[in-house]
């Protein structure tokens, strides 16, 4: 899994207040939680944006006091007009402790049902696993290449050695459509 780094600064104030003063600066307030412990930092707004407006997952290495601990994002809060950052949340790794994050979806080959006229959709972008940092992959590769019209791939479908998925085995991650160029293809042969 990726590693981004990112350099926090210290945050000893509460409350709406301290974060309005936090946000003037520049930065975004942020909070780490896990192992029964809560510290509070802000970090540049700058230096998130590849963590949020990116469809990659990251593992975040946030150095305070001399101290490097690695987290994941749980939940970033936006303001409901500007688009801007007001909060973000990140929950905090321990060492082989299974963490659950979002990891992308990314497909490969050529569906036979594409060859026919068929359409290839995507319908989850993000599956939600759970795993040691370790066994984490950059993206859940899935093969569409067996795939005909109107068949799709769950979930449930998907083993990855080390991985447990989250996200219900009952979601669809990706399929091909019947199309009108699919439907002529198969009247021949149905009429042969």
């Amino acid at each position: 899994m990726k590693t981004l780094q990112i350099e926090p600064v210290k945050r000893d104030l509460y409350g709406k207040k301290a974060a309005k003063a936090v946000r003037r600066e520049g930065l975004i307030p942020c909070v780490l939680n896990g192992a029964g412990e809560s510290i509070t930092f802000a970090v540049d707004t700058k230096a998130v944006k590849p963590l949020i407006y990116s469809p990659s997952s990251y593992i975040v290495e946030l150095t305070l006091d001399g101290k490097t601990y690695q987290a994941v994002m749980r939940e970033t809060q936006f303001h409901p007009v500007r688009e801007e950052i007001l909060h973000i949340d990140f929950y905090l790794v321990q060492p082989n402790k299974p963490v659950a994050i979002a990891v992308p979806v990314r497909l490969t080959g050529n569906a036979e049902g594409v060859k026919v006229g068929g359409k290839l959709v995507l319908s989850a972008r993000k599956l939600v696993v759970s795993a040691r940092v370790e066994d984490l992959p950059d993206e859940i590769v899935v093969d569409v290449t067996p795939l005909g019209v109107g068949k799709t791939v769950f979930v449930g479908d998907l083993t990855y050695e080390g991985l447990k998925f989250l996200t219900p085995a009952t979601t669809a991650v990706c399929a091909v459509r019947v199309t009108r160029a699919s439907r002529g293809a198969d009247a021949p042969a149905a009429a042969k």
